[in-house]
């Protein structure tokens, strides 16, 4: 059965023995964090604190933070069993024939049934605020010290296209500047942006809604990277297989999971200045830098009577947010081999923070094949961020971060097989000389050919004969070393 919400993932949790009730008093301003921080490095359990100085509302951390709980989350034993389902929706295929037609026809109705369902009311609006305290009411943290002021880190922003009125939601961490202001961390590339850049040309203001608090799929479903054309919402259903249940908001025309904690209502103008925001604790590990984003002005608040804030923080990994990048990337891999179907797995190792670092093994079939996959992986969506890719051959195992060392150091000519290109980088990338444009590189540690110019003989491994390896497993008692 899925979650229908997030208070049902903390009593599966809860009764599983992987969530601790915090009794004690603690502090929004920073030690919630430091809490956090020593719980995710050694996979600890999830962590609800019940006793936060100063408001009403408990605070939920740690809740994806191993690589169990990631798992457990979306109900499964392994995430690739997920990613099988979810090639199904990413890349379909062109039907061939009037039975091809059939299935296409079958497989969009399975999809249909997990468009969200209206509904006229939801536990979300059992509470309805309208007039000051607002933001105030809320456990917000401040999680390091040079942070420029307390950040909601786990908000689902609601926007819609002006034009041709499709919803998006993406995840964009929001400073809160005072009971009634947030700022609106969306980069440049995100789909938040691109609708604010339609009102602003428009000239009309930007209904905006934020919801905190979910069950995990939904949380989940906005942070990964879908195409413009798939719906958020649609897709948590189909992770959860279950269509998830929508309320319209008070104010605004936007619809909003009806078993959401907290929904904050309000709007951007587009017309307004923007506002200094930051810094911030990022998961690169270095702070992000003060600039100027827009203010997102909340009018109204809704909640639930038992509402759970959730939170994140990031900073140097691992941290919660490693495991849901591995989710993504387990994900969306089948999706990735369909445009590019020798490639044989990929690894986003977590000290890579989602877009410095992709280890790629391919069944490479021709000479300058890694060079092929490099720049097309550059071409690919938020892959265009990713700082350095190693292309490897198909036997080697690019989850075994020790095996992928030591390929590269035996198998490149760093004058041969290393190659920079230039192009948009990631927003958060600080080691450019100027923001959102650097460089990127490209290192083909696999195997050379003659036919790529390689004139010496390539040895081979050192590989121990299997018929040696069962003789040593079947008499390994007999040898006294255990």
């Amino acid at each position: 059965m899925p979650y229908k919400d997030l208070h049902d993932f903390i009593r599966f949790l809860e009764k599983k023995g992987d969530l601790r009730r915090i009794k004690a008093p603690v502090d929004r301003i920073l030690e919630i964090a430091e809490i956090a921080d020593r719980s995710v490095k050694k996979e600890g359990p999830a962590l609800l604190f019940e006793n936060v100085r100063g408001f009403n509302f408990p605070v939920l951390i740690n809740m994806f933070g191993s690589g169990s709980r990631i798992l457990d989350a979306f109900e499964v034993e392994n995430l690739d069993d997920v990613a099988k389902r979810v090639s199904e929706i990413m890349e379909p295929e062109i039907p061939s024939n009037f039975f091809e037609k059939i299935k296409s026809l079958s497989k969009l109705k399975k999809i249909a049934d997990y468009m969200p369902r209206t509904v006229k009311n939801g536990k979300c609006k059992e509470v309805i605020m309208d007039k000051p305290p607002l933001l105030d009411i809320l456990p917000v943290l401040k999680t390091w010290p040079e942070d420029g002021g307390p950040f909601i880190t786990l908000p689902l922003v609601i926007t819609k296209d002006p034009e041709s009125g499709s919803t998006n939601i993406g995840m964009y961490r929001m400073q809160v500047f005072d009971d009634s202001s947030c700022g609106m961390h969306w980069h440049v590339h995100k789909d938040g942006a691109r609708h604010y850049r339609k009102y602003k040309e428009l000239k009309k203001k930007m209904p905006v809604s934020v919801v905190i608090g979910a069950d995990p799929a939904t949380l989940y479903s906005a942070t990964a990277p879908l195409p413009p054309d798939i719906d958020e919402l649609m897709f948590a259903g189909f992770l959860r297989k279950e269509a998830v249940d929508i309320v319209k908001c008070e104010t605004n025309d936007i619809y909003v999971p009806a078993a959401a904690d907290f929904v904050l209502e309000g709007y951007i103008d587009p017309e307004e200045d923007l506002r200094l925001e930051g810094p911030f604790g990022d998961h690169t590990g270095y702070y992000s830098l003060e600039d100027f984003y827009p203010v997102f002005h909340v009018t109204h608040i809704t909640h639930r009577k038992d509402a759970v804030y959730p939170a994140t923080i990031v900073g140097k990994p691992p941290m919660e947010d490693c495991y849901i990048g591995k989710a993504t990337e387990r994900f969306f891999l089948p999706a990735l081999k369909k445009i590019f179907p020798e490639i044989v797995d990929i690894n986003l190792p977590f000290e890579g923070i989602f877009h410095d670092l992709a280890f790629i093994s391919i069944k490479k079939s021709y000479p300058g094949h890694a060079k092929k996959i490099m720049h097309g992986i550059w071409g690919m969506g938020l892959m265009m961020f990713t700082k350095i890719i190693v292309i490897l051959d198909s036997d080697v195992n690019v989850q075994d971060k020790s095996e992928v060392i030591w390929r590269i150091c035996n198998n490149i000519d760093p004058k041969r097989d290393i190659s920079f290109v230039e192009g948009p980088i990631d927003v958060l990338e600080h080691a450019s000389d100027i923001p959102n444009y650097g460089s990127k590189m490209g290192i083909d540690a696999t195997k050379k050919w003659a036919s790529e110019g390689f004139k010496r003989k390539w040895p081979n491994d050192i590989i121990m004969p299997d018929e040696i390896k069962r003789l040593v497993d079947e008499k390994w008692k007999e040898y006294g070393i255990d």
